[in-house]
């Protein structure tokens, strides 16, 4: 439909039929954006989230002129099972940062119906004190099918954030999976929320996204919970130990807090700080220039799938062969060279 983006909404820039863009250009939502319009950065990342090409278009245009203001916030990961709490702690952290003076932006990402393809966007009713603080941006997304539990433009979504002038950004995944560890190719600092237990529980938690975690919080560490909390701390600090580091000279600390009463957040900032520190800033600009390296060929390869399915000759026999691989006429193998040698012919 013209003039609406892939979620239905209007298109970033456009106004009602007859009246007057309200960001005519790109140049002049940059503008709006770096000059603290809040419904300009709302704009940019419902343009950038947009797959319409003429959108793609406009998004590149518009994270080139804001490329410049960025790389100065803190980038922080922040994922953990459905019910661990993390946007309790996401609130709860968040208005600590702001009692210390900083700005906070949060990208919440929110599961995709499989049968929809809508999300439930519920985190910023989550977290209703943290979004009504004009120092906060919560923008919430859906997955929309996305592996790695973050929205595909989740990394340019930050960089609006940053350039709009806020100098902390929280990437919050949809809980933990197999490719959830996406976060960490985006951020600074990985935060692992883990639930107060042990033992079995312990084994049952992914060694690799363990691994990736540059900091691990063991939540609900009050009321009853509080001695179980305290266990589980112990017990994911002897893991830890056995785990290869996931950044040269830094040792994972495993902090016990309480998102619900706001206890133990102190020790968290004091803990990113400390690693910001140990990193450095040589080996946090080699870290960024890595992702973002990672993040071109990432464009690249969906990209390419993306040309592959609309190419005429792939599109005609892909139905064909997709129904003889599931009918054990054809082996994958087979599909995929025939395929890929109709896309070479072009």
């Amino acid at each position: 439909m013209p003039g609406k983006s892939a979620s239905g909404r209007s298109a970033p820039g456009k106004s009602a039929p007859g009246a007057a863009p309200e960001y005519p250009t790109a140049a002049a939502l940059a503008s709006a954006l770096t000059g603290g319009d809040r419904r300009a950065l709302a704009r940019a990342i419902t343009l950038i989230e947009s797959t319409r090409s003429d959108h793609r278009a406009e998004a590149e245009e518009l994270l080139a002129l804001l490329l410049p203001r960025t790389g100065k916030a803190v980038r922080i990961g922040v994922s953990g099972a459905p019910g661990v709490g993390k946007s309790t702690f996401i609130e709860s952290f968040g208005l600590y940062l702001l009692e210390q003076g900083h700005r906070l932006a949060v990208l919440a990402v929110d599961p995709s119906s499989p049968l929809s393809g809508g999300s439930i966007l519920g985190d910023k009713t989550r977290m209703q004190e943290l979004a009504r603080d004009e120092r906060a941006f919560i923008r919430p997304s859906p997955t929309a099918g996305t592996l790695g539990g973050v929205a595909r433009r989740t990394r340019e979504a930050g960089l609006a954030c940053e350039a709009a002038g806020f100098d902390v950004v929280l990437m919050e995944t949809v809980g933990v999976g197999q490719s959830e560890t996406a976060v960490a190719d985006m951020v600074d600092l990985f935060v692992l929320i883990l639930p107060p237990a042990g033992g079995d529980e312990l084994q049952g938690i992914k060694k690799g996204i363990v691994e990736l975690a540059d900091l691990i919080l063991v939540n609900k560490a009050d009321g009853d919970l509080e001695p179980a909390a305290n266990r589980a701390v112990a017990e994911y600090l002897a893991a830890v130990h056995m785990l290869r580091p996931s950044n040269a000279g830094w040792m994972t600390p495993v902090l016990k807090v309480s998102a619900l009463h706001r206890r133990g957040l102190d020790k968290v900032w004091s803990e990113i700080g400390r690693f910001r520190a140990t990193t450095g800033e040589r080996r946090l600009a080699e870290k960024r220039a890595r992702q973002a390296r990672a993040w071109m060929w990432n464009e690249i390869e969906e990209g390419l799938v993306a040309a592959l399915r609309s190419h005429p000759q792939v599109a005609s026999r892909l139905n064909d062969l997709e129904a003889k691989v599931a009918a054990g006429e054809l082996t994958p193998t087979a599909a995929a060279r025939t395929i890929l040698d109709d896309f070479r012919a072009r």
